[in-house]
């Protein structure tokens, strides 16, 4: 997710996302001081934009795009976690890929 400098390291295989995403959920459950709301969002939004990035990118492989689905409903049911019991707007008014990814797996 973010490296020893700060800078973003872009996800790109699904065990990337798998762990990023025990990774992320773990951040938003941080107390620490030095994570931030900022940082908390800013790493939700990198790894949307990285997860819709896989979507697309294996939209024709019915496999992996499984797999990358199922990242994305857990990542779907974590949000609205977040959204239910927190005054976390900037969750709300995000850009919601896995929103997208969870009404293309219903059609």
């Amino acid at each position: 997710m973010f490296d020893q400098s700060g800078q973003w390291i872009h996800l790109e295989t699904f065990d990337e996302f798998d762990n990023g995403l025990s990774a992320l959920i773990d951040l938003w459950s941080s107390t620490s001081k030095t994570v931030t709301k900022t940082v908390k969002a800013a790493a939700l939004a990198h790894f949307k934009e990285d997860l819709e990035a896989a979507i697309l990118q294996w939209v024709d492989n019915r496999a992996k795009s499984k797999k990358y689905a199922a990242i994305a409903k857990e990542l779907a049911e974590f949000e609205d976690a977040l959204n239910e019991g927190s005054d976390l707007a900037v969750v709300a008014d995000s850009d919601a890929p896995a929103a997208s990814a969870r009404a293309s797996k219903k059609a």
